[in-house]
């Protein structure tokens, strides 16, 4: 797309703190309420110096401008909770963008999938907003009459072309001027769009081609079988020269003449950076506690798995047998026990959803946002890393010390929170969770692949899967990591009688292909690299989407013009020939004698 974006006459860019943007889907964490949603979002966004009192008198003069006071201590509603209306939800979304009183509030569709009622409230909030000095632009959707009488203008655009643009009251007289009048018992918005909605001729064509209709009466109105594209045709040479289109420029250029009216720009958030991470860490933190599926159900099955891990291997002993299965429940924790935090994958997509649309608005930047989620998962990372060691560790008896103990406990956390930084690389990507649990689960069975267990490291093929598979592949360090953390020191009973013991040392470099050439916090060190590294990359991935997202879209949006090209409802006059095996039927509006070209 090409142009300028002129405010007041005056070359300008879209800046965050001058317009605020309301997408058309309510994405907000159902797990808070009404009033900790619009606190949360104030603490971010408005600027630090404000005491705590004056923060929380904006967010209830907010509240009580949208008329959310019966529903601010209500959550929103998720999937296992009931929340607020749909109504009270986008009067929430427009309630978020008014914080900080910008002074454009553009809205998409902000009344689809309301009642009439709810969409009415929305409208009339929406005009008290505007009533305050602010400029509201919505594009909406198939409004009543009720709330088309609360439009001050009205621009109608029709295949990038302008019909009409003045005032709402207006746009009736203009439509019977132009030869197209509303008849008297049809909603005006209706009518409008009935006239340049070229979607109706394919409608039209297609029901006469498959409805038995009758003949029409002779008095038909003779504009009855006029296409869309020749009423469009006629509104816009029509506008063109009208009495609405000269007073539009002369007020445009009237604007631009007078000085002193630069719109002030600031940034989207004037809180400090530190203030923006302590406010999302502990809003993610709230989130993580109140969401059932998010960590809690985990728990419940870590401590389930982990109680069966530590009978089914109970006392696993120092005999031969039990060096395989020592190493059989080691890869099953670091492998598969590990591989149980997916689970939380579809929670974190709709904290994603959150982050990507309180991004269009400049809430926060990209660094404080990965670093929050990391610190307010962090106790429930320990948690399940703790009561996992504790109860597997001292089931089975690994090798007693409270070093070994804390190691493999580390270890647990660390692959943990490394199949959640994986998952969010994967989340940034996907566009959606069932494609994100897929591939991340497959990515994840590659890497165990590699780890060393299914097939020992030294015996894997040496391009690609030995190198450089094995080396990123978390689960081959942590492995051995907890091979020379269980091994080393013990010994076990020979394979036949009277044989020498074996040692832990040699059974894991001879029988594992285990290197114990450097420590098993050096293998430790890997796993955080690993870990770091997957959070850089998701850090990387969002900041990159935003640079490419312009031209992304306007790949996408080529690509749309050439496909929507093809549609009949993009033709410039589609044809209205009936099937000959039918007669046609007339209309109701001519049945009821409306004074309208159109049916």
């Amino acid at each position: 797309m090409t142009g300028n974006i002129l405010l007041n006459g005056k070359k300008k860019r879209l800046e965050y703190g001058a317009v605020a943007y309301v997408t058309q889907e309510d994405v907000m964490l159902g797990t808070l309420t009404v009033r900790e949603t619009l606190t949360y979002s104030a603490h971010l966004r408005l600027p630090t110096t404000l005491s705590k009192e004056e923060v929380n008198d904006i967010v209830e003069g907010t509240i009580m401008e949208m008329g959310l006071q019966d529903c601010g201590d209500t959550v929103i509603g998720n999937w296992h909770r009931r929340g607020i209306s749909g109504g009270e939800k986008k009067r929430l979304s427009i309630a978020l963008e008014i914080l900080t009183m910008p002074k454009m509030l553009f809205l998409d569709e902000p009344t689809s999938g309301l009642d009439s009622a709810s969409a009415f409230f929305v409208v009339q909030s929406l005009r008290n907003i505007a009533r305050d000095g602010r400029t509201v632009v919505s594009s909406i959707h198939q409004p009543s009459g009720e709330v088309f009488a609360l439009f001050d203008d009205l621009f109608l655009l029709s295949g990038g072309e302008t019909v009409y643009f003045g005032q709402a009251k207006m746009a009736v007289e203009f439509f019977a001027e132009a030869g197209f009048p509303c008849p008297s018992r049809r909603n005006p918005s209706d009518h409008f769009l009935r006239c340049i909605n070229s979607d109706f001729d394919a409608i039209t064509a297609t029901l006469k081609g498959s409805q038995r209709l009758r003949d029409k009466p002779t008095s038909s109105d003779p504009f009855m079988e006029m296409a869309t594209a020749q009423i469009k045709s006629a509104l816009v040479e029509k506008y063109r020269d009208s009495k609405h289109a000269k007073m539009a420029r002369a007020r445009s250029q009237e604007i631009s003449k007078i000085e002193g009216l630069d719109v002030e720009t600031k940034s989207g958030s004037q809180a400090t950076w530190w203030k923006q991470l302590t406010t999302l860490t502990k809003r993610s933190f709230v989130n993580m506690c109140r969401d059932v599926g998010y960590y809690w159900a985990r728990i419940v099955i870590y401590i389930l798995v982990s109680i069966c891990v530590g009978t089914v291997f109970y006392d696993v002993g120092y005999g031969n047998t039990a060096i395989l299965a020592r190493v059989a429940c080691g890869a099953f924790i670091t492998g598969f026990m590990t591989f149980m935090s997916i689970g939380g994958f579809p929670s974190f997509i709709e904290e994603l959803k959150v982050f990507n649309k309180e991004r269009l608005n400049g809430y926060y930047g990209v660094a404080a946002y990965t670093l929050s989620n990391f610190l307010s998962a962090f106790p429930f990372l320990v948690t399940i890393s703790l009561i996992t060691g504790t109860i597997t560790f001292y089931l089975v008896k690994f090798r007693s010390g409270f070093s070994h103990y804390a190691f493999f406990c580390l270890n647990i956390f660390f692959s943990i929170a490394v199949i959640e930084s994986l998952m969010m690389v994967v989340a940034s990507l996907v566009p959606n969770y069932l494609m994100g649990i897929v591939t991340g689960a497959g990515i994840i069975g590659i890497l165990m692949m590699t780890s060393g267990f299914f097939r020992l490291l030294p015996d894997l093929p040496k391009i690609f899967w030995r190198y450089p598979i094995s080396y990123i592949s978390f689960s081959s360090w942590a492995l051995q990591g907890a091979y020379k953390n269980d091994f080393m020191g013990l010994e076990f009973d020979p394979l036949l009688p009277g044989d020498r013991k074996l040692t832990g040392d040699e059974i894991i470099t001879k029988y594992f292909g285990v290197t114990v050439d450097r420590s098993k916090w050096w293998d430790l060190t890997a796993v955080v690299v690993i870990l770091i590294c997957y959070r850089l990359i998701f850090f990387i991935i969002l900041k990159m989407k935003e640079k490419a997202s312009p031209f992304l879209q306007e790949i996408y949006a080529k690509k749309t013009l050439k496909h929507l090209d093809k549609r009949p409802s993009f033709r410039k006059v589609p044809s209205l020939a009936s099937s000959k095996r039918h007669q046609p039927l007339h209309s109701l509006s001519s049945q009821e004698g409306l004074n309208s070209p159109l049916q």
